[in-house]
C-alpha cells in the first residue's frame, strides 16, 4: 500500500489517502512545531508520494497552521482542487467572548469563515466538530452544519472527541431530518488507547464512520525514541510524554522493536502498521515537525504485520471493558442454547430446561 491506494472515507465517496498529514505542528508560534519553510517541504513531499488528505483546526499555532496551508495550497486552484483539505471549529480563539468557541450556530458560521478566509479557499472538503459542546443543543449544531453544506461552504462533516452516544443521536436525528450526517469520526487511537474500542469503533462500524486516528504513537512514545535502556539519558525530553512511560509502555516498544528488527523496519512504523490494519480505520494522522519524520513514517504503508505479529501487540495491550461490555462474554450462552452461531459456541446457560422439563 502507498498513498496514493485511496480509500472512501466511512459512508460517503470522499477517497482520501490511507495516511492523513496533520497539519498541528505547523508554525512555531508556540514555541515548538515546524517553521514555515519545513512546513512547506512537508507538505510538498507528502503530495509527491500521492497524499491528498491534510488535517488541520482553527486554532492550532494560533490559527498560524490555517495560514500556512492557505499560503502554500488554497491560493492555488491547481492545487487546491486535488487536496482534501479538512479543518475543525470549537477552539476559542478570542479570551473574552464566550461565542467564539463552542459549537453554537453563531460559534459555527464564524469559525468556518474565519478559517475560510485563512486557508484562502471558498470550501472546506471536511468540516470537523472538534470536542462536544456540552451547552449547545446537538440539533442546532447538526442544522448549522447542514447550512454550511447547502451553502457550498463545506462539501462534508466529521466529529472528533465526542461521546458514541451523542455522535449516534447526532446521526439518527440527521438522518430522519433529511440533513448532512457524519461521515468521519477522529479519536486517539493507538496500542497505548484502546478504550475507545468499547464504544466509539463499534460505532463508527455501525454507522458507517469512517475512523481517523490521532496521536498513532501516542505523543512519541511508540516511536522507539524511548526505552528502558535510554531512560535515563532521556529524562530531559520525557515532559511532554513521562505520565504514559511506564512498564506496560516498554514492553510494548520492546515488542514493536523485535518486530521491527525481523522486518527490517522501525519500531514506529510497526505500531502505524497496527493500527492502521484495525476494523473501521480509513485514514491515520501523522504528524512530523521534521521532513524525515515523514519520510520515516510513510513507509509503514509498506509493512504487512502477520497474523501472529498483530496478536501478539493485541494481546499486550487489550483493554478492560467496563458494564455492559464487560458482561458480554457470558451472552452466548445466554442466547445461543449451546448452538454455535457465526462461529461462536459456549455452553448452555443453566437456566435451560431439561429433558422432560415443561415451560411454565
Amino acid at each position: 500500500m502507498s498513498l496514493d491506494h485511496y480509500i472512501t472515507l466511512g459512508r460517503s465517496g470522499l477517497r482520501v489517502s490511507p495516511f492523513c498529514l496533520g497539519a498541528m505542528t505547523f508554525g512555531e508560534d508556540l514555541g515548538w512545531g515546524s517553521s514555515v519553510e519545513e512546513s512547506e517541504r512537508i507538505i510538498d513531499r507528502y503530495v509527491e508520494l500521492g497524499g491528498n488528505f491534510i488535517d488541520t483546526a482553527n486554532f492550532y499555532t494560533k490559527s498560524h497552521s490555517e495560514k500556512i496551508l492557505g499560503d502554500h495550497i488554497g491560493r492555488h486552484p491547481a492545487r487546491r482542487d486535488r487536496m482534501v483539505l479538512a479543518t475543525k471549529f470549537s477552539g476559542n480563539l478570542y479570551p473574552g467572548d464566550p461565542n467564539a468557541g463552542g459549537s453554537s450556530r453563531k460559534a459555527i458560521i464564524a469559525a468556518c469563515e474565519g478559517s475560510l478566509r485563512r486557508l484562502q479557499t471558498d470550501y472546506i472538503d471536511l468540516y470537523w466538530l472538534h470536542n462536544w459542546d456540552l451547552h449547545t443543543p446537538i440539533d442546532e449544531t447538526m442544522a448549522a452544519l447542514h447550512d454550511l453544506v447547502r451553502a457550498g461552504k463545506v462539501r462534508y462533516i466529521g466529529v472528533s472527541d465526542t461521546p458514541a452516544w451523542k455522535i449516534a443521536q447526532a446521526n439518527v436525528m440527521a438522518h430522519f431530518r433529511g440533513w448532512s450526517e457524519f461521515v468521519g469520526l477522529q479519536i486517539e487511537y493507538s496500542l497505548l488507547e484502546r478504550t475507545v474500542e468499547q464504544e466509539l469503533v463499534p460505532m463508527a462500524l455501525e454507522l458507517g464512520l469512517g475512523i481517523t486516528p490521532w496521536s498513532p504513537l501516542k505523543s512519541g512514545v511508540l516511536s522507539g525514541k524511548y526505552t528502558r535502556s535510554n531512560a535515563v539519558e532521556q529524562k530531559a525530553d520525557r515532559v511532554f510524554v513521562q505520565w504514559a512511560l511506564n512498564d506496560k509502555a516498554y514492553a510494548v516498544v520492546d515488542e514493536l522493536t523485535s518486530i521491527a528488527q525481523s522486518l527490517g523496519s522501525s519500531p514506529a512504523r510497526v505500531a502505524l502498521a497496527w493500527v492502521q490494519g484495525q476494523p473501521g480505520v480509513t485514514s491515520t494522522i501523522i504528524g512530523a515537525r521534521r521532513l524525515t519524520q515523514l519520510e520515516d513514517n510513510v513507509k509503514a504503508l509498506e509493512l504487512v504485520l502477520s497474523a501472529e505479529q498483530r496478536a501478539k501487540l493485541s494481546e499486550l495491550t487489550q483493554p478492560v471493558f467496563g458494564f455492559p461490555q464487560s458482561m458480554q462474554p457470558m451472552f452466548a450462552s445466554i442466547h445461543n442454547g449451546g448452538t454455535r452461531v457465526n462461529g461462536v459456541q459456549a455452553p448452555a446457560s443453566n437456566f435451560v430446561m431439561e429433558p422432560g422439563d415443561k415451560p411454565y
